[in-house]
């Protein structure tokens, strides 16, 4: 009996993990993701709102006050400016559709998207056409299997916001990240200062009427001036070294993502792209597959096929290496006469040619072993000094070719040549032996 379990993994995937899993049980989501707003709310989301609110709050309600008039309205300025511009493009990256154009004019996010078959389309997106969402989209689109859409000049989906980042918000993006920076650098020097003059000259930070009515140097007041609220020296400080932690966190976190879209920025490319040329850099692909080698010497003759090689007596002598690729040495020109040509459609009238398996070197009673180099020009042999004994015909009726270079897998051509050769060399031995 087949245990079912609704809340594993494996029923919140959009398509099989495997060829084979035809008949396992999955669910894709119901709906397309409208926009960040969509539930469900990712964490990452909720984090940075409660990062974002904790700041403006410590800011704006215990640091920036302490600071003396002149400070105190250059340092609302600015870090207001900066957490206002944050919070305006930080909703308005979440809240924009990122969807492809195609993909909005049909305004249908209520019916249920279909699930992914890899059994009838190799992609998802083929010849600009989604094969989910059912409409033709821009060339830098891509469907998100998060959203479940597809996204105009798709960047990434950012879990910050829990929307994709594409053509359509990418600026609002880059300005929340930018503006993100500026406020968190601006609000570490507000701590910093007041952290340090705390122990150097509190007198500086007690320039608000409030303070008048506060007695010792170890009682603070906070969320001035609309609701004054004591606090101790102790719990400021720590509350300071707590934002100025957490602060240098996120400062790292959005610096590193601020200088990379900067980088991309000036590379022209967006993030899936950066990402694809790194697996491509990383993982290149294979080189193209080296061919077979070539049977050993023992290779036997039915698994190297006949070898056909009519003689043409007509025909130059080729000089050409049977293993190894040499360079080619020119043509052997010359007509062999009659006799030979007779000769050698008697040697060869069965078609085919068999090789030695057993040892690259075969010794047979009553014939001499020939090895002559390839490419000899034979209209320049010279008749040998000692009288050639004649050569006996095998058995079988079938010469014996031995390879010059040691190897008994040869050319078809090369065998020619040899035997050619070798009948030349009995031609001039029965010439000499005739009267």
């Amino acid at each position: 009996m087949t245990n079912l379990n609704c809340f594993g993994r494996h029923r919140r995937r959009t398509a099989p993990q495997s060829n084979g899993s035809r008949n396992e049980l999955f669910a894709p989501p119901l709906h397309s993701r409208i926009n960040g707003w969509s539930l469900p709310l990712h964490s990452l989301q909720l984090l940075a709102w409660l990062v974002y609110s904790f700041m403006a709050i410590v800011g704006f309600g215990i640091y920036v006050p302490l600071l003396p008039a002149p400070w105190s309205f250059a340092a609302y300025a600015l870090i207001g400016t900066a957490f206002v511009l944050h919070l305006v493009t930080h909703v308005a990256a979440v809240t924009i559709d990122p969807a492809d154009l195609s993909v909005r004019r049909r305004k249908d996010y209520s019916s249920p998207m279909p699930v992914f078959d890899n059994t009838k389309h190799q992609h998802i997106i083929h010849n600009l056409h989604c094969t989910l969402c059912e409409v033709d989209v821009g060339p830098k689109a891509k469907h998100c299997s998060t959203c479940n859409k597809c996204i105009a000049d798709f960047d990434h989906h950012c879990k910050w916001l829990n929307n994709c980042v594409g053509g359509r918000n990418y600026r609002f993006f880059f300005i929340t990240v930018l503006s993100a920076v500026i406020g968190m650098i601006l609000l570490i020097l507000v701590v910093l200062f007041v952290f340090i003059e705390h122990y150097v000259n509190p007198a500086v930070l007690r320039t608000a009427p409030q303070f008048q009515t506060v007695k010792g140097n170890d009682s603070w007041l906070v969320f001035l001036p609309a609701a004054p609220l004591e606090t101790s020296s102790i719990g400021l400080l720590a509350l300071a070294f707590i934002t100025v932690l957490l602060a240098l966190a996120a400062l790292l976190l959005l610096c590193h993502l601020l200088c990379f879209h900067i980088y991309l920025l000036s590379q022209g490319i967006s993030t899936y792209e950066y990402i694809v040329r790194n697996r491509q850099s990383t993982n290149p692909k294979e080189k193209e597959q080296v061919p077979p080698a070539l049977p050993s010497n023992g290779a036997t003759t039915q698994s190297l096929g006949p070898l056909e090689s009519p003689v043409n007596c007509d025909a130059p002598l080729s000089s050409r290496s049977c293993t190894f690729k040499l360079e080619d040495r020119g043509q052997t020109s010359g007509r062999l006469p009659e006799p030979i040509c007779a000769e050698l459609e008697e040697v060869n009238g069965e078609r085919h040619l068999e090789y030695s398996s057993e040892s690259p070197t075969q010794m047979i009673a009553g014939e001499p072993v020939m090895s002559l180099p390839v490419g000899w020009n034979l209209s320049g042999i010279e008749k040998p000094q000692a009288p050639v004994r004649s050569v006996e015909k095998p058995a079988e009726g079938r010469p014996i070719v031995q390879d010059p270079l040691g190897s008994s897998i040869m050319d078809a051509a090369v065998v020619h040549q040899q035997l050619m050769t070798e009948a030349q060399t009995q031609y001039l031995g029965f010439k000499e032996q005739m009267p």
